[in-house]
């Protein structure tokens, strides 16, 4: 279990390091000025300047930042952040998330490429005692688009989709001779079926299982990247909508410990890894779409607070003072670490609990 959480703790690193690294090199690459460039939070216990910019450990193993002239205060430096163009200002404000997002993807590509056949989303048959077909217009060969709306992206999607919407009126979409065709109200729900002399719960529906390939591993890898953003709209629409809660939540402590629970569960080291890896891609791609919300301190608040300053200054021709957005950073910045220590607590009560 010891090794299974360091890894996770080593995997969160990596990934803050990543997402930092984005923002500085593009930092660089349009010649904004770095001041500091640090890993984790807290008092530094490693410090070393090279040129203008401090690189350093700090002793907090949470965050991570890359301070660059003039980010959150007045600055009369012309290589400062707040004097580069707009456009400049949000390549390397959405450069941490593209760079999680980017070795989320990467890591996919290698879980894929290890795997020599891949399940599909085109039908291949049904149970034998299923009347799947009749009741709902489903034939062998369809590829399933879309269950209520929702994109298919990959085979686990299709359970996942059902067992979120009403089993009475599923509104399904298939590819069927290369015409998209919505099939309307499905009644397509979990039934009782006798496989191997034991009763199992299935939809009824066998799917066609192809031989991997090059291509077939960037199309699922990049269609598994979709489906792991698109779960945090889902999670994030739960959460307004009242199915989950805050107690649901998880914070650092909290996904460390899933972590290492997955891999303590796995059972083999090889299945351990991929486990593993596969848990980690899901966690990058989430910290980058989670750090694009328009929220304060995060960066997607900040690119929403240059699109509209952008649309302000050039419309009315007047220039807004930056004080006062660094002043709603500021009070995100408290209210998101007061969340985020309110999510540890809970995280550590429930692990001893």
């Amino acid at each position: 279990m010891i090794l299974y959480i360091l890894i996770a703790i080593l995997v969160f690193g990596v990934l803050i390091f990543v997402h930092e690294l984005g923002h500085f090199l593009a930092a660089k690459a349009f010649r904004v000025r770095v001041n500091e460039f640090a890993i984790c939070m807290g008092p530094a216990i490693w410090q070393k300047t090279k040129g203008e910019t401090t690189y350093s450990v700090r002793a907090i193993p949470i965050g991570g930042y890359c301070a660059m002239e003039g980010e959150d205060e007045q600055s009369d430096d012309p290589r400062a952040f707040s004097a580069a163009k707009p456009w400049k200002r949000l390549i390397i404000l959405a450069a941490g998330a593209a760079f999680n997002f980017l070795i989320g993807l990467l890591i996919l590509l290698v879980i894929f490429s290890f795997q020599r056949a891949l399940t599909t989303t085109q039908i291949d048959g049904f149970f034998q005692q299923s009347t799947v077909s009749e009741e709902t217009g489903l034939q062998i060969g369809d590829d399933v688009y879309s269950i209520d709306g929702e994109r298919v992206y990959r085979y686990s999607d299709i359970s996942l989709l059902l067992s979120r919407g009403d089993p009475q009126a599923h509104r399904i979409v298939v590819i069927r001779d290369c015409k998209r065709v919505d099939l309307g109200a499905v009644p397509l729900r979990l039934r009782s079926f006798t496989e191997n002399g034991k009763t199992v719960t299935r939809y009824g529906l066998y799917f066609r299982v192809a031989e991997n390939s090059f291509g077939g591993c960037i199309r699922a890898a990049w269609y598994t990247a979709l489906d792991f953003a698109r779960l945090v709209r889902l999670g994030l629409q739960d959460l307004v909508h009242g199915l989950v809660g805050v107690r649901d939540l998880s914070g650092p402590v909290g996904i460390v410990s899933a972590m290492a629970q997955t891999g303590e569960a796995s059972e083999t080291a090889g299945a351990a890894a991929a486990n593993l890896a596969l848990f980690a891609a899901f966690l990058a791609v989430n910290l980058s779409v989670m750090n694009l919300l328009p929220l304060p301190a995060l960066d997607g608040g900040r690119i929403f607070f240059l699109v509209i300053t952008w649309l302000i200054e050039t419309v009315f021709r007047k220039k807004i003072n930056g004080k006062y957005e660094a002043y709603i950073h500021t009070a995100g910045m408290i209210l998101l670490l007061a969340f985020l220590a309110f999510i540890t607590l809970k995280d550590i009560v429930n692990l001893f609990g």
